[in-house]
């Protein structure tokens, strides 16, 4: 099994292994990693999720072995084209080529970035929320070298974390980008030692598992679908987001200020 999750308590790692490819996808790892996610956002008992790839590289793209078997263009066509089509009707769409990329999360997912995310890979990590990069890991669209598009979200996540100019350099050149450029741009948002990655991203994601989570929920839902709205438009939906939670758990919050806790910013005790 090339896909497999580790749990620690409200924490669960994705963990994708192909080492002897560097992670690359095939389309068994893809439908396996599509529905790990699936089970983990529907799981009461996950808070936040982790993404990593084991052996060193996070994903190293679409494996291209796989993808000479579709120079039949009947073959093509039929998996391709059409399988992986957006459904028409408004129904549940299939998978992404490299598998989770058409999710829509519902709980906060942060990417364990070791070595190589490139092509597809990077696509990946940029369907995470957050990035967390091991010091000598790098970003790239590789698969500029062989002619082969981003077609798992790559042109549209892309500049809207960097910017336009910028992701359309990146996009067009195919050029390598090593983490300390990809801290300075906001393509990823913590770097780290090399080998760990894993360690930093669920240190992270325990820190997030730990608050309130109808508000935290709340305030992702709102950053997420306001982008690209109308100012107005985006703060009807925050408020109605957000409102909804604050009896439920913002009045027990203040309750617990109101007792001493979290006293000039200390966290440790909430």
């Amino acid at each position: 099994m090339t896909v497999r999750i580790e749990r620690d308590g409200r924490i669960a790692t994705v963990i994708h292994s192909r080492s002897e490819a560097r992670n690359a996808m095939d389309p068994d790892s893809a439908a396996a990693l599509t529905e790990a996610f699936m089970a983990l956002d529907a799981d009461p008992d996950t808070a936040a999720i982790v993404f990593w790839g084991e052996g060193g590289a996070f994903c190293a793209g679409w494996d291209l072995k796989y993808a000479q078997a579709f120079t039949d263009p009947a073959r093509f066509e039929a998996e391709i084209v059409n399988g992986l089509a957006f459904s028409a009707t408004g129904g549940p769409d299939p998978r992404g080529p490299m598998g989770p990329s058409r999710l829509e999360m519902s709980k906060p997912l942060i990417a364990a970035v070791e070595g190589p995310a490139v092509a597809g890979g990077m696509e990946l990590a940029l369907w995470c929320d957050v990035r967390v990069m091991a010091e000598d890991a790098y970003f790239g669209v590789y698969c500029r070298r062989w002619g082969i598009p981003l077609i798992d979200g790559g042109t549209v996540r892309l500049p809207r974390l960097v910017g336009q100019g910028r992701a359309l350099e990146i996009i067009m050149t195919g050029r390598k980008v090593e983490a300390g450029e990809a801290l300075r741009i906001g393509l990823c948002e913590k770097v780290v030692p090399k080998g760990h990655a894993r360690a930093a991203a669920e240190a992270m994601a325990h820190e997030i598992a730990r608050f309130p989570q109808g508000a935290m929920l709340a305030d992702r839902a709102s950053a997420i679908a306001g982008h690209g709205l109308p100012v107005r438009e985006a703060l009807a939906r925050e408020w109605a987001g957000g409102v909804a939670t604050i009896a439920s758990e913002g009045a027990a919050g203040a309750g617990r200020f109101a007792s001493g806790k979290g006293r000039g910013g200390d966290f440790s005790s909430i």
